[in-house]
């Protein structure tokens, strides 16, 4: 699965349709999204972002929020340090990894960004 196709995707629900991704799935799925890395248990995956100041990090959260609500598939967001942006993407239903996820990440790295210089 290439970035431009996850791009093309759209979110579905997986109540009891899906099973949570293998370590093999998450593996060939991240080879696409190489920002984004799987936190240690393989339930989730996450990317960090260092924003340009704090309201460059709300408003790219702001745009975050939308596409997640277009989407249904709404990701864990902390922001700290008043521009240290960390979001993390699990599909609960299956208490862990599917392809929901990963195409919502894509999503999420076109999305427009001010970032920190240097």
């Amino acid at each position: 699965m290439t970035t431009a196709e996850l791009l093309k995707k759209k979110c579905e629900p997986c109540e009891g349709k899906v099973k949570a991704f293998t370590k093999g799935d998450i593996a060939k799925y991240l080879k696409e999204l190489p920002e984004w890395k799987a936190l240690d248990d393989d339930r989730a995956i996450c990317r960090e972002f260092i924003t340009k100041n704090f309201m460059a990090a709300v408003d790219f959260i702001n745009k975050v929020a939308q596409l997640a609500e277009q989407e249904q598939h709404h990701p864990d967001v902390h922001l700290t340090g008043y521009r240290n942006l960390r979001i993390e993407l699990s599909t609960h239903a299956v208490k862990g990894l599917s392809e929901n996820d990963f195409i919502l990440a894509a999503k999420i790295n076109a999305l427009p960004i001010e970032l920190k210089k240097g």
